[in-house]
């Protein structure tokens, strides 16, 4: 017998699956089969080519960056070893030689 997920907004264990909904009958909030596969894979960061990436992998920056609040630019081709992934609007930290740290967006890097 498979197991229904507890509710997402309230979490309520008294879920039941109605065709192809959940339902939750505590606070009425309706969700597909679909979307709980789509959830699991939300938290997973691609680069621009859509590979996965993962803590300490290396990647290269595929557009020149300009650096917020100073003159500095991040070039294209700019090789970025030992990443972390964090969650927010940038998902990379990294140390740039010769820039420092930095956060990036994973949309304008590609992993090697």
């Amino acid at each position: 017998m498979a197991t229904i997920p507890n509710c997402p907004k309230c979490s309520s264990e008294y879920t039941y699956e109605d065709a192809m909904l959940y339902v939750c009958p505590e606070c009425a909030h309706e969700w597909s089969v679909e979307s709980e596969s789509e959830m699991i894979e939300e938290n997973v960061i691609k680069d621009s080519n859509g590979n996965v990436l993962n803590d300490g992998d290396t990647v290269t920056v595929i557009k020149d960056l300009k650096v917020k609040g100073s003159s500095l630019v991040v070039k294209m081709g700019t090789r970025v070893k030992n990443i972390k992934l964090v969650d927010g609007d940038h998902d990379i930290d990294c140390k740039i030689d010769g820039l420092g740290a930095m956060k990036l967006k994973s949309e304008f890097v590609k992993k090697i």
